[in-house]
């Protein structure tokens, strides 16, 4: 993605959570989704359409009848290269304002699993693994890195899923600190 209109249209809250429910539950209608996410089926109908006029959702062929719209994502995911938005007008703002979103999912997805964690049964909780490296390397490293880990995870999606399993976050960070946080 290089266009930073369509990252500001995703950076919208709502925008994220209605993607993120088609993601991960597969295709619903605007009062379904509105339903789950607490709103009325008019702003989810309307966040839906200015989604799918940015390429993230698409109506499901041959699903939708008269006032029902059926809706579904049309990628597992979104990225971006950061450089390639910063000299566009707004695109530092936006990058900016999406990694701070980011971090929030993540801190909230962290802390459900902290609260889930002893429910897990003992194959789950000897499964889970929570990681964190730390490695000397230049920006070409980290890139390099970063790239040949999400082939990995790309193989994975594209062809070692199991159906029936439950849906497994991963979550792929790379950043230098100043000093480690203790």
């Amino acid at each position: 993605m290089r266009d930073p209109r369509a990252l500001r249209a995703l950076a919208h809250p709502l925008r994220g959570a209605l993607l993120a429910a088609l993601r991960m539950d597969g295709p619903s209608t605007a009062t379904r989704l509105g339903e789950r996410l607490g709103e009325s089926s008019g702003s989810t109908s309307y966040h839906l359409r200015q989604l799918a006029a940015f390429g993230f959702v698409e109506e499901v062929p041959g699903e939708s009848t008269g006032r029902e719209r059926w809706w579904q994502a049309r990628h597992r995911s979104t990225r971006w290269e950061t450089e390639d938005l910063l000299d566009e007008p707004s695109g530092r703002e936006v990058v900016e304002e999406m990694n701070h979103r980011l971090l929030a999912q993540q801190r909230r997805m962290l802390a459900a699993h902290a609260a889930e964690r002893e429910d897990l049964d003992g194959a789950w909780r000897t499964a889970v693994s929570l990681n964190d490296w730390s490695l000397h390397l230049s920006p070409t490293g980290v890139r390099e890195l970063t790239a040949e880990l999400n082939g990995v995870l790309a193989r994975w999606r594209n062809g070692r899923e199991e159906a029936g399993q439950p849906l497994v976050h991963v979550l792929l960070d790379a950043f230098p600190l100043k000093e480690y946080p203790l």
